[in-house]
């Protein structure tokens, strides 16, 4: 028993080895995190519905959805505020692509303005 005591107190007190240890973890761990592949931003094209604000649009977009009970597809809406530095207007068809977070409620950036409103 008394034994055991003096080994632990020796593993204990040589901390030179576990500091050592946790370095290498830690660089580990950095590289770990470094060497995952980053998420694919996605990408939707919708309606600019709101040019009201300085640098920013809410765009529409819509998506078919299938019911589960009845089977048949439903149109889903979607409202997504986007910062715009092209000056998109209401009417306009853009691409938005997800981004960090700009705001409250803006992750989105207009990147194309695919036809612009008659």
């Amino acid at each position: 028993m008394e034994e055991n005591r003096e080994d632990i107190q020796d593993e204990v007190a040589t901390g030179d080895e576990t500091s050592e240890l946790q370095a290498e973890a830690g660089e580990a761990g950095a590289e770990g995190r470094k060497a995952e592949p980053e998420r694919r931003r996605q990408e939707k094209i919708g309606l600019v519905t709101s040019d009201k604000m300085q640098k920013t649009v809410v765009v529409r977009v819509e998506r078919q959805v299938r019911h589960q009970k009845y089977k048949r597809y439903i149109r889903r809406r979607t409202k997504f505020m986007a910062h715009d530095e092209l000056g998109a207007r209401v009417g306009d068809t853009v691409r938005i692509l997800e981004t960090r977070p700009l705001s409250a409620r803006k992750r989105w950036r207009v990147v194309e303005i695919l036809q612009r409103a008659s």
